[in-house]
């Protein structure tokens, strides 16, 4: 560390030396502090923010890295390297949208660029964008087809179309071009997990931890792999190391609450489940879990908030799913037996269209409101 401060402060622009004082940051937290006084000369120095961007990165603090980018992009409005890590920070928060937009600015300014060009791979790929993708891998190929960034390309494309075998002789296609790629090895795990090849699948992820341990993307294929080979305290240990280093990810969260509750350790799977909800459960898996652990624990009230956030974004016009007729017609009998026939009404009512065992429940409930309320009346 001490050599490494003294080489950037001989010569500022060493990014080498400031990519080497990062590891080191990265793998001894305790450092940084020490780090942050022996730089106090250099802290308005563009290199010093450059710094911190990729800290962050790695770190997964996106948002800080974000809030650093601004500042610099005042300085370098044209910088592509910017450009990438916005969009890789965007990416690490999972807004693949606005991620998206700042690759396809990129490859409108350098179309010949590849660095971190796999990244946009895996958001068409989520996005389950075809035709993007493929567009993506024709272009990239004529650039430079012995690159593992377009190897690992062309891999999600095959992957996206269901060619599970395809899709892996790319990406070992990639690794023989560059042994220590850490998308290939985590991108080959996920398919060997597609093909129910658990062996391999857990080979290639513990290459990936072993090039990068701070790859939640392998931490969490290998709780998969050993959550489906029913290893649940394996899966849980690796599922813990996913969310230490991802613990604003509500999927790390889900994940840990699952294999708790396949232990029968309730409680934890429900402090689990809470975490996920409070890191921003977009899909409410949590959300739905958690009602349903609090409706067997005997937690009305509790189950009952966790459906009406359930049904929050239901208009009166959407069609609705097994889960959110489940939702109304508990929080329906909860408001009732609270007697506010009012509210239970309203939850009855959304259920009469809903082609299920709950419409008739909702219409049995709807007439024992009305027979109260003309018992109240009498």
């Amino acid at each position: 560390k001490d050599v490494f401060v003294e080489s950037i402060l001989a010569f500022p622009y060493n990014w080498s030396a400031w990519l080497d004082l990062a590891e080191i940051c990265i793998e001894n937290t305790v450092i940084h502090d020490d780090v942050e006084r022996a730089l106090e000369s250099l802290t308005d120095s563009w290199m010093y923010l450059f710094f911190l961007i990729h800290v962050f990165c790695e770190q997964q603090q996106n948002d800080q890295a974000l809030q650093v980018i601004d500042r610099v992009s005042l300085l370098f409005p044209n910088s592509n390297y910017l450009k990438a890590q916005t969009a890789l920070a965007y990416y690490n928060l999972r807004d693949f949208d606005r991620a998206q937009e700042q690759f396809l600015e990129l490859c409108e300014r350098d179309p010949f660029r590849l660095e971190m060009i796999d990244i946009f791979s895996n958001i068409l790929y989520v996005k389950e964008s075809k035709a993007e993708l493929s567009a993506l891998a024709q272009s990239v190929i004529s650039v430079d087809k012995y690159r593992p960034e377009v190897c690992c390309i062309v891999g999600n494309y095959y992957s996206l179309k269901g060619n599970h075998g395809k899709a892996v002789q790319y990406f070992q296609r990639a690794l023989k071009l560059n042994r220590k790629f850490l998308s290939a090895w985590t991108l080959m795990g996920h398919e060997f997990v597609e093909m129910r090849k658990t062996s391999a699948a857990i080979e290639a992820y513990r290459r990936a931890v072993d090039i990068n341990a701070r790859d939640y993307r392998a931490w969490y294929g290998l709780g998969q792999v050993y959550e489906i080979l029913n290893m649940l305290l394996y899966a849980l240990y690796y599922y813990r190391k996913a969310a230490a280093l991802r613990p604003y990810d509500a999927r790390m969260w889900c994940a840990l609450g699952s294999c708790f509750l396949s232990l029968d350790r309730r409680q934890e799977a429900i402090k689990s489940y809470e975490r996920a909800i409070v890191t921003n459960d977009r899909e409410n898996i949590a959300t739905r879990k958690l009602a349903k652990l609090y409706r067997e624990e005997g937690e009305n009230e509790k189950a009952a908030r966790c459906y009406q956030r359930l049904v929050s974004g239901s208009g009166n016009e959407d069609a609705l799913d097994a889960a959110e007729a489940e939702a109304f017609l508990f929080l329906a009998q909860y408001m009732k037996d609270s007697g506010n026939f009012d509210v239970a009404t309203v939850y009855c009512s959304r259920l009469l269209e809903f082609p299920g065992p709950e419409k008739d429940e909702a219409k049995a409930l709807l007439r024992d409101i009305r027979s109260r309320r003309i018992a109240i009346g009498s």
